[in-house]
Order: C-alpha cells, then sequence, then structure tokens
C-alpha cells in the first residue's frame, strides 16, 4: 500500500536560499492575494486552472500558496501530470524573503 507517498517538499527557507538562481515558482493563490505580495518573478497560476497549465515538465518548480494547502493539493495535480513539482510547506505565511506587490 502506497497511503504515506512522500511528495516533494521544502520550506520557505530552503526556497529563500535558491531564489538567486530564478527558479520556477507558480503561485496558485487567487489574483487579489498574489496582488498584495508575491514573492519576486512568481506566476500566478490560481489553484482553479492548475489543470490547464502547461509548462515544461522537465523543468522543477516551487508551487506555493498562503499556508501550503493549497500548494500541497497544486501539486498533486501537477506531479499527476507529469511536472516535477515541489511544495513550499508553509506558504508565503512563512515566507520571509522579498516581496513584490502588497503593502511592504
Amino acid at each position: 500500500m502506497f497511503f504515506f507517498n512522500k511528495k516533494p517538499s521544502m520550506s520557505t527557507t530552503e526556497l529563500q536560499q535558491i531564489l538567486s538562481e530564478k527558479p520556477t515558482i507558480l503561485d496558485v493563490r487567487e489574483p487579489f492575494e498574489f496582488v498584495g505580495g508575491h514573492i519576486p518573478g512568481a506566476k500566478n497560476v490560481p489553484l482553479g486552472t492548475v489543470l490547464n497549465y502547461t509548462g515544461k515538465k522537465e523543468e522543477k518548480m516551487y508551487i506555493i500558496c498562503l499556508s501550503g494547502m493549497r500548494s500541497k493539493r497544486a501539486s498533486d495535480i501537477l506531479i499527476s501530470k507529469g511536472y516535477n513539482a515541489i511544495n513550499v510547506k508553509g506558504g508565503m505565511m512563512n515566507w520571509r524573503g522579498p516581496l513584490k506587490g502588497g503593502n511592504k
């Protein structure tokens, strides 16, 4: 049985450490959340549209949301479609790195 399949994930701190490499970051929050502040370079792909996402399947992508719940779901969807998706645990609530947009 495979009930406890470990899905690829990383912390916000780990993501912050590789920002200089310009990783592909998909922010699966709603547009109004995204404009309130997001990681520079992140693409807004709301969870409801993830099934339609088309990108390079071989490229690692880091999936983030507000708390980690939507990004986990989005990562599962993308992995099932053959993408190399990594869930960012804790989401923007734990993000301490640079922000674009919002009031910060």
